[in-house]
C-alpha cells in the first residue's frame, strides 16, 4: 500500500517500474557524476479532477499512465543532476507545471547502479546489492508548490562478519532451542530510511546517501556486538551524529545468519543459507 505524507487520499493513481538509463557515452558527464544514471521510478497523482473516472468513467481530465511513463523517460534527458532526490523533485515540479488538474504528486526513484570495470569508464557491470532511493511529494499551495515530503533511503544491504558477534543471555525457557553463542559468523540484511530537519536539506547532490552508506559499512566492520539490535542502534546514533541535517532515521534489519554444517572451533566452518524463518528487528531514532 502506498502512503502520502500529506495524509490519506480518497483516490490516487500512477505508474510504477518505469525504467530509465541516461548514458553519457563520450566521457562528457558533469564532474562527480557517473556516466551511467539508472533508476526505477514510480509516480502517483491525486486530485478531485480524477474522481469522475472512478464514479462515471469520464476520462476527460485523466492523464493516461502510459503518458506518465513517456513523460518520465523523455524528461530524464532534461535532468542535469545525478542524485535521486533532485531527480524526483525535477519530475514532480515539471509534471505539475504541465498538468494543472493535478493537486499533488509523489515521485519515488530507486537507483539501478553500475560501476566501471576499469578507469577508462567505458565498460560497466552491475554494482552492489543495496539500492539507494528517494521519495518526494509535492502539492499545490495557492499559486506555488510545497514540498510536503522529501526522504532518502538505502534498501538491501547484505552484510557478513566472520567473527566478533555474540548473542548470549536471552530468555531461556521451555521454548528455547537456540544456544548462547559468543563468537558467531553474522549474516544480516539492513534497510534504512531517513528524513531531514528541513525538506530543503534533502537536495544535497547525493552527499547524505554516500555518508550514510559509509557509516553503515564502517560501523559493521569496526564494532563487536552483543546483538543485531545493538548494531542498528550504533548505526542510527552515528548517522544522527555525523549528519546534522538528518532529523530522524528508521532502520530495519533481518537476521539471516547462516546455518552451521560443520565447524572446527572458530578457525574454519561450512555453512548454508538460513531457513526461511528470520528475525526482524527495527529501530527509529530522532533528534
Amino acid at each position: 500500500m502506498n502512503r502520502f505524507a500529506s495524509g490519506p487520499k480518497r483516490s490516487y493513481y500512477g505508474k510504477g517500474d518505469v525504467i530509465v538509463y541516461r548514458l553519457h557515452r563520450q566521457g562528457n558527464q558533469p564532474a562527480g557524476q557517473s556516466p551511467v544514471f539508472g533508476a526505477s521510478v514510480k509516480m502517483l497523482l491525486y486530485g478531485d479532477a480524477f474522481w469522475r473516472t472512478y464514479t462515471t468513467g469520464d476520462n476527460s481530465g485523466l492523464i493516461a499512465t502510459d503518458s506518465m511513463k513517456n513523460f518520465i523517460q523523455r524528461e530524464t534527458m532534461n535532468f542535469g543532476g545525478g542524485d535521486l532526490e533532485s531527480y524526483c523533485l525535477f519530475l514532480g515540479e515539471k509534471f505539475l507545471g504541465i498538468y494543472p488538474q493535478t493537486e499533488g504528486v509523489q515521485v519515488s526513484a530507486s537507483e539501478i547502479p553500475y560501476h566501471g570495470v576499469s578507469e577508462k569508464q567505458v565498460s560497466f557491470a552491475p554494482a552492489r546489492p543495496e539500492r539507494a532511493y528517494a521519495r518526494v511529494e509535492l502539492a499545490r499551495e495557492g499559486s506555488s508548490l510545497k514540498t510536503v515530503e522529501a526522504v532518502s533511503g538505502i534498501d538491501g544491504f547484505r552484510l557478513l562478519r566472520l567473527g566478533g558477534s555474540s548473542f548470549c543471555g536471552f530468555v531461556h525457557d521451555q521454548y528455547t532451542t537456540l544456544p548462547d553463542v559468543k563468537n558467531r559468523p553474522l549474516h544480516m540484511w539492513l534497510d534504512l530510511e531517513w528524513s531531514y530537519t528541513d525538506t530543503a536539506h534533502a537536495f544535497n547532490a547525493g552527499e547524505a546517501t554516500a555518508r550514510v552508506r559509509r557509516v553503515v559499512l564502517e560501523t559493521f566492520d569496526g564494532f563487536e556486538s552483543g546483538s543485531i539490535q545493538q548494531i542498528i542502534y550504533q548505526v542510527g546514533t552515528k548517522v544522527l551524529a555525523e549528519l546534522p541535517t538528518v532529523g530522524s532515521v528508521h532502520l530495519e534489519a533481518n537476521n539471516r545468519t547462516w546455518d552451521t554444517i560443520i565447524e572446527h572451533g572458530d578457525a574454519v566452518g561450512v555453512y548454508t543459507d538460513a531457513r526461511p524463518p528470520y528475525g526482524c528487528l527495527a529501530l527509529t531514532l530522532s533528534r
